[in-house]
């Protein structure tokens, strides 16, 4: 089992994450620059590679097993851990390497924007700007998250979108346009709470303009995973998602940012891969 180790995600409890893997027996390695962990993960022999950081080294080691017959595991210690939230894996890390050490193993679809893959969400607009600001700032942590999107969205107006779901289209105005294979964005913030990692089903979750009086309500709802009981949120579901826009523009995928142009093809490869999960 190979453990590889993001030095500068997350939360700061590297040193004491890298001992506990050492006295379990684990071998570990640390990335030196982006795309390294994708790169240790195609090219190592070891049956189960596991990511230890958050979303975005999550995305790079499992980018790397695509193809493979080896096995991805988690050990959650970034901003949002929204994949391994929604497996189940706990952010203690004893609990999570308990869970390594276990070995059960669960089917995890990929999906892929524009032929990136990608693992837990996807998205543009409101959430997608955000992203962008938060990364140019410099820091982490979701207070900085948070400041960043309070700063956004004073003046903020919702864009027009083409949403294309399984042939089907729809016009809206929209905050944001979520794709999710797993059920949240991280922290247990649920914005497509119906979705599961191993069905072969991207839950698509857009979000109307609203009153900044009607936030708390929403947040509630997101944070319950009721987001879809709100008049504001509407719900869809496929396995080929088509999003359309005037200009090209910020998008994300497992808490990263890129530049996305004006269309964004998304689909889904069913059991992609194996990953190692608590049974539920």
């Amino acid at each position: 089992m190979l453990c590889i180790v993001n030095p500068i995600s997350g939360n700061g409890r590297k040193s004491k994450i890298v001992n506990l893997l050492r006295e379990s027996g684990m071998e570990v390695v640390h990335t030196a620059y982006p795309g390294h962990a994708e790169r240790i993960a195609k090219e190592t022999s070891a049956h189960t590679v596991v990511a230890v950081g958050g979303d975005g080294t999550v995305n790079e080691v499992a980018r790397g097993l695509l193809g493979t017959d080896k096995t991805l595991g988690i050990v959650p210690c970034g901003s949002g851990d929204g994949l391994a939230l929604d497996l189940g894996i706990s952010r203690s890390p004893r609990k999570a390497i308990k869970t390594l050490l276990d070995a059960e193993t669960v089917p995890l679809d990929a999906a892929f924007v524009n032929g990136k893959p990608f693992f837990s969400v996807c998205g543009v607009g409101f959430d997608a700007q955000v992203s962008k600001m938060f990364s140019e700032s410099g820091e982490r942590g979701l207070k900085n998250y948070i400041w960043q999107a309070v700063k956004l969205w004073h003046g903020f107006s919702p864009e027009h979108y083409e949403l294309i779901v399984d042939g089907e289209k729809i016009d809206c105005q929209a905050v944001l346009i979520t794709v999710g294979n797993s059920n949240q964005w991280g922290n247990g913030a649920k914005v497509t709470p119906l979705a599961s990692v191993s069905d072969g089903i991207l839950e698509v979750t857009v979000l109307d303009m609203f009153r900044t009086a009607e936030l708390p309500s929403l947040a509630g709802k997101l944070m319950t995973g009721r987001c879809y009981r709100s008049r504001r949120v509407h719900h869809f579901a496929g396995k080929h998602i088509i999003i359309r826009r005037s200009l090209s523009g910020p998008a994300h995928f497992d808490g990263e940012c890129f530049e996305a142009p004006e269309v964004l093809d998304i689909t889904v490869q069913p059991s992609a891969l194996r990953v190692v999960a608590p049974v539920r």
